[in-house]
């Protein structure tokens, strides 16, 4: 048992160098390649992140200002179309005055028609009558040979 502890102990003596070397070694890439690595890499990560986090505020943005541009576009329609339904209005009010006067001159067209058409009708009642009146006496002349008193 003492030459098993003996190489044991040589053994351990031998390996504890290395030992130390791995120990040294594991901290010395840890400081020199690890951490500089591990640096770089959580500065990547931060970037990317950075980059989504800034092309989702941008998209957010965008999507921003596109609805203010369809509410924009919204309003504007609405005002043509108040717009278009207030010059309807003018026009049609336009028409009913045109119509009206028109209706209004050819009604006293009609009238000044009808009044002409009255007189001439009494004038030519009259000259009938009296044309009438004249032939009346003629046929009683004619009939009964003689004149009518």
């Amino acid at each position: 048992m003492d030459s098993t502890l003996q190489a044991l102990s040589g053994l351990l003596l031998t390996a504890l160098p290395t030992f130390f070397l791995v120990i040294f070694l594991h901290f010395y890439l840890k400081s020199v390649f690890f951490g500089p690595m591990e640096r770089v890499m959580k500065a990547r990560h931060d970037a990317t992140e950075g980059a989504k986090q800034s092309a989702a505020n941008s998209l957010a943005a965008a999507e921003a200002k596109a609805s203010q541009y369809e509410a924009a576009i919204r309003h504007a329609r609405g005002e043509i179309y108040q717009e278009q339904e207030k010059l309807r209005r003018e026009l049609r009010d336009q028409r009913a005055e045109t119509v009206h006067a028109a209706r209004m001159g050819i009604e006293s067209i009609v009238k000044d028609a009808k009044e002409g058409l009255a007189e001439e009708m009494a004038t030519a009642k009259l000259a009938l009558d009296a044309e009438v009146t004249a032939l009346a006496d003629r046929i009683v002349e004619n009939v009964l040979g003689r004149r009518a008193a």
